[in-house]
């Protein structure tokens, strides 16, 4: 207990002994654990959440090397759930780890909702597993966010969280604005989106930096610990 005080000191400054304690008994699932979704885990363990549930079925590729934390030289080929289960507990030993090394989309999205958690980060790439993440949570009464594309983005000073239907310049989001009208869907949905004008590609995969996705997941983390202490 005194380690895990220590630890946390320098963050027990600005929001007192209960809150860190409130953050302690907090679980979070992320859905991707990726170029945003990585950073939105390192940044929740640095803040002393206690549960961290994470969900991804893919391998670390040379490809992720420019953009997610856990991705090096070292642990290339290797399960991202594992490889971020051993950075989780290099940072607190005393955060519970629960690793689904899955593929998530309508038939087994159910699982994901055997756990508690108190709040759900969307930070996978498929659109129809978003959009069931959105139908669930709202179903549910779950808090969510969800985050809308990174990619062929620069600046990231144009990220923002706001709700769906105030987005622009996104074209991920475009999609789910639509999923969301055409569903009749009147409750609030969060997302994190960028305003800013993609820059075109002749290429169907998408380009990334070393900066707006890792930023996309701090604010993601910043909105998330924001949202517990508040309560």
């Amino acid at each position: 207990m005194e380690e895990f005080q220590h630890k946390f000191s320098r963050l027990e400054k600005l929001i007192g002994k209960e809150k860190i304690n409130i953050l302690k008994n907090t679980s979070v699932l992320i859905l991707g654990v990726g170029g945003v979704g990585g950073y939105v885990v390192e940044s929740l363990a640095r803040s002393g959440i206690g549960t961290l549930i994470l969900v991804d079925f893919d391998i670390i590729d040379i490809t992720n090397i420019n953009r997610q934390i856990i991705a090096l030289d070292s642990t290339i080929g290797l399960k991202k759930v594992d490889v971020l289960e051993k950075r989780i507990k290099d940072i607190n030993e005393n955060c519970q780890v629960i690793k689904v090394d899955k593929f998530i989309d309508k038939n087994n999205i159910n699982e994901l909702f055997k756990y508690k958690f108190d709040y759900l980060v969307d930070a996978c790439d498929s659109v129809p597993t978003k959009e069931q993440v959105i139908i669930e949570c709202l179903k549910r009464n779950i808090n969510f966010i969800s985050s809308m594309g990174t990619g062929n983005k620069f600046d990231p000073s144009k990220l923002e969280i706001c709700d769906i239907r105030k987005t622009y310049n996104d074209p991920l989001a475009k999609i789910i604005r639509k999923f969301v009208k055409d569903n009749k869907i009147n409750k609030k949905v969060t997302v994190l989106s960028s305003t800013e004008l993609p820059v075109k590609l002749h290429d169907k995969t998408p380009g990334s930096t070393s900066f707006v996705p890792p930023s996309a997941g701090l604010l993601i983390a910043s909105y998330i610990v924001r949202k517990i202490i508040e309560k």
